[in-house]
């Protein structure tokens, strides 16, 4: 079985708050192992600050968090905490049953981000996975963490532009990822309580409207029609069943205390 044996939904784009975004992901796994279809979708986060799996609630400045309105929420993935702002950044998400995909994580990666760097190019940017480690700047932060070939996507002159991570859950496998289309460097440090630099920020991460002049709305129909030509999607939508289960699962487990303050 391969990608092109699958039926394919594109779902968005659309904005739910972060529990239910990280819920709709999990529902859409068990969809995909079940024999239903497989999914790619656009989506934009509401102001939110999502951890990593492993992250330490204590890296997170939660006064801040409240007072600007940012919802918190802990990611399936690995990596840093990133903080998705409303208009500044976008993101995608690819779930295929496990069995239709690379086993290698390496050759998993390279094929699912594919289709990212076919939209970079589509308005214009030349971008590449980063060609060699760096040392990270903070390393709570994922946009200042450490870079690595296999996930991390740079702009021409070496800034991240985008990052994406993967996991497997039942049977499928989610990959996900962000993309900034703007920078808001002293809101996104602001979310961290060691206090990374916003200047070292701008040093180490790069955003879509810095290399070329292209309006969001052109970016997000970019995103979406490469994501549907990639696989040959049908345009599609959240079933009522997956709705409701997404809703409990939001509720019960990614808007939870005991999920999101958890220590690693």
């Amino acid at each position: 079985m391969t990608l092109a044996d699958l039926d394919w939904r594109v779902v968005g784009p659309e904005r739910h708050p972060g529990p239910l975004t990280m819920a709709l992901e999990e529902v859409a796994a068990e969809t995909a192992a079940a024999g239903g279809p497989a999914t790619v979708r656009v989506y934009t986060w509401p102001d939110a600050l999502s951890l990593g799996y492993n992250q330490d609630p204590d890296s997170v400045d939660w006064t801040f968090c409240e007072r600007e309105g940012i919802g918190v929420t802990r990611r399936p993935t690995g990596g840093g905490a990133i903080y998705h702002d409303g208009h500044a950044d976008l993101s995608y998400g690819i779930v295929a049953p496990a069995e239709a995909v690379p086993g290698d994580l390496l050759d998993c990666y390279e094929l699912f981000c594919g289709p990212i760097l076919d939209t970079l190019e589509g308005i214009g940017i030349d971008a590449a996975f980063v060609s060699g480690e760096r040392e990270a700047v903070h390393q709570p932060a994922c946009y200042l963490r450490a870079l690595h070939p296999a996930h991390d996507v740079v702009g021409p002159d070496g800034r991240k532009l985008a990052g994406n991570a993967q996991y497997r859950q039942r049977d499928a496998v989610v990959q996900h990822g962000s993309l900034s289309v703007s920078l808001r460097p002293e809101r996104h440090c602001g979310c961290f309580a060691g206090e990374p630099d916003p200047v070292a920020f701008r040093e180490r991460v790069g955003a879509i409207d810095e290399y070329v002049d292209v309006r969001r709305s052109e970016v997000v129909e970019t995103l979406t029609e490469t994501l549907t030509e990639w696989v040959d999607a049908e345009a599609g939508a959240w079933t009522d069943d997956e709705l409701a289960r997404a809703r409990e699962l939001a509720d019960e487990k990614y808007a939870a205390d005991e999920w999101v303050r958890r220590s690693p």
